[in-house]
C-alpha cells in the first residue's frame, strides 16, 4: 500500500473518531500513530513517546496555561465586569449601544485570556440580563456575545496564534502582533453591524440607557484601568521588544494575581476554581498538540504533502489563488468541526504547499484565524453559539443562528480586506522591536 493511500485512509478515519465524538487530540495520536506503524513499525512507539515528551517540555508552550491563568483571574478578580461597565457607560446610550458595549467588552477580555469560549462565557454572563433588561431582541443580543466572543482567537494573546507557530515554526510574538490591527478592526466591524441592524430594525433595541455624567463615565474608565494596564504592558512589551510573549504571560498573569490579591478575591474558594479550571483548559490544549504532532509525523512519512505540493504547481495557479481556496475549504469545515481541530489537521498538508509559491505564513495565519472565527458561529456546529445558548436557556437555538448572520458577514469583510491589503496584518510585525 502506497503512502497517498495511507493518508486517504488515515484521514477517513480521523473523521469517523470525530464524528463520534471522540476527543479530538486522542483521535490524532491513534490514528498518527497506528499509521507510522503502517510505514515503519519500528518507529511507532519511539515517535508517539518522542512527540509528546518534546511538546510537554517546549517552553514556549507555558504560555497557555500563563494566559489562561489570567483570564480566569480577571473573571473572579471582577476585572472583566469593571471592562463591560466602562464599555456601558461611554456607549449605552447610543441606538444598540449596550450590543456595542458587549462586542467592546469581549475584545478587551479576549485580550487577557486569548479564549473565545471565555470570552463568550464570561461577559455573556455579565451583559445578557442587562441587554434583557433594555428589551433588546433575543437574537441581537446573543449574537453580539457569539461573535464578540470570537475575537479572542484573533486579539492577541490568542491560543490558536500559539498553536498555529507551535505547527508552522513561526514567531509567537510576531503572530500575536499581526493580530493587533485585523482584531481591532472586526470589532468596529461587528460595532458597524449592530448599527446596520438597528438602523433598518429600530424594534430590535427599543430601550437605550441613560447618559451618564462624563464624572461617571471617567470613574468607570479608572474602575477598568488594571485590566487595560494588563494588557498595554503586556502587548506593548512584546511589541517593544522589552520582553518575549513567553515572558508577557508571566508577566501579565502575576499582575493579575497581585490585582485579584488587592480587591480581596484570592479566596481559597477562588484560587481552587481558577487553578482547576486553567488546569483543565490547558490539559485540552496540549493534549491536542501531542495529538497533533504525532499525525504530523505521520502525514510526513506518507509523503502526501509532496505530492500535492506538486499537484499544485501542475496547476499553475498563484498564491493568492491558492490562499482564497483554502480559506473557501476552512469556512466550509467550520460548519462541522472544532476550529482546533481544522489547525491541526489542515496545517501540516497546507504549509508544503502554499510556502514554496511565496506567501507569508503570518498573514495566512491571521487569514486562517479569521476563517476560524467565522466556523465558531456557523451552523450547525458553531461552538459559541451552544456556549451562548448555555447561559440564555429561554432562548430558541435559530433564534441565535438568526442573530449571527450580520456579525458573519462582518467577519467576511474583514477577510476580504486583509486579503487585499496584507500591511493590515504584517504592518505591526514588520516594524516589531523598533
Amino acid at each position: 500500500m502506497d503512502g497517498s493511500t495511507i493518508a486517504a485512509l488515515g484521514f477517513a478515519s480521523l473523521f469517523i473518531l470525530l464524528f463520534i465524538r471522540m476527543p479530538v487530540g486522542v483521535s490524532m495520536m491513534l490514528v498518527g500513530t497506528f499509521g507510522i506503524w503502517m510505514i515503519r513499525p519500528q518507529a511507532a512507539i519511539p515517535k508517539l513517546a518522542g512527540e509528546i515528551y518534546n511538546e510537554a517540555s517546549n517552553y514556549p508552550l507555558t504560555i497557555i496555561p500563563l494566559f489562561v491563568l489570567m483570564g480566569n483571574l480577571a473573571g473572579v478578580s471582577g476585572m472583566s465586569r469593571d471592562l463591560y461597565d466602562a464599555a456601558h457607560a461611554w456607549l449605552g446610550h447610543f441606538k444598540g449601544g449596550l450590543a456595542s458595549a458587549t462586542v467592546v467588552g469581549c475584545a478587551g477580555f479576549s485580550a487577557l485570556s486569548g479564549s473565545s469560549l471565555a470570552a463568550a462565557l464570561t461577559m455573556g454572563r455579565v451583559s445578557l440580563p442587562e441587554m434583557q433588561r433594555y428589551n433588546y431582541d433575543n437574537g441581537l443580543a446573543t449574537g453580539a456575545i457569539a461573535a464578540g466572543g470570537t475575537l479572542g482567537i484573533l486579539i492577541p494573546p490568542s491560543a490558536g496564534f500559539v498553536i498555529y507557530a507551535i505547527l508552522t515554526e513561526e514567531s509567537i510574538g510576531r503572530l500575536f502582533m499581526a493580530g493587533v490591527l485585523p482584531g481591532l478592526m472586526l470589532t468596529l466591524f461587528f460595532i458597524i453591524a449592530i448599527w446596520i441592524v438597528v438602523f433598518r430594525s429600530p424594534e430590535k433595541a427599543p430601550a437605550n440607557a441613560e447618559i451618564r455624567p462624563l464624572s461617571e463615565r471617567w470613574a468607570a474608565m479608572r474602575r477598568a484601568s488594571w485590566i487595560t494596564g494588563i494588557i498595554v504592558l503586556t502587548i506593548g512589551g512584546i511589541y517593544s521588544g522589552v520582553f518575549s510573549a513567553v515572558e508577557a504571560a508571566g508577566i501579565g498573569a502575576f499582575l493579575a494575581v497581585i490585582v485579584t490579591a488587592i480587591r480581596r478575591e484570592l479566596t481559597a474558594k477562588n484560587i481552587i476554581e481558577v487553578t482547576s479550571s486553567t488546569l483543565k483548559s490547558s490539559g485540552t490544549v496540549f493534549m491536542i498538540l501531542f495529538g497533533a504532532f504525532v499525525f504530523k509525523t505521520f502525514i510526513g512519512f506518507t509523503g502526501i504533502t509532496f505530492a500535492l505540493s506538486q499537484w499544485v504547481e501542475g496547476l499553475g495557479l498563484t498564491g493568492t489563488q491558492v490562499v482564497i481556496a483554502f480559506l473557501i475549504l476552512f469556512i466550509f469545515l467550520g460548519m462541522f468541526m472544532d476550529g482546533f481541530a481544522i489547525l491541526v489537521l489542515t496545517v501540516p498538508l497546507v504549509q508544503p504547499i502554499i510556502e514554496p509559491l511565496g506567501v507569508d505564513m503570518i498573514w495566512f495565519g491571521v487569514l486562517m484565524v479569521i476563517a476560524l472565527e467565522m466556523g465558531l458561529i456557523s451552523p450547525p456546529v458553531g461552538v459559541n453559539v451552544f456556549v451562548v445558548k448555555g447561559i440564555a436557556e429561554g432562548v430558541p437555538l435559530n433564534t441565535i443562528f438568526r442573530g449571527i448572520w450580520p456579525f458573519w458577514f462582518a467577519m467576511l469583510a474583514a477577510m476580504i480586506l486583509v486579503l487585499m491589503i496584507p500591511s493590515i496584518a504584517l504592518l505591526l510585525p514588520n516594524t516589531m522591536f523598533g
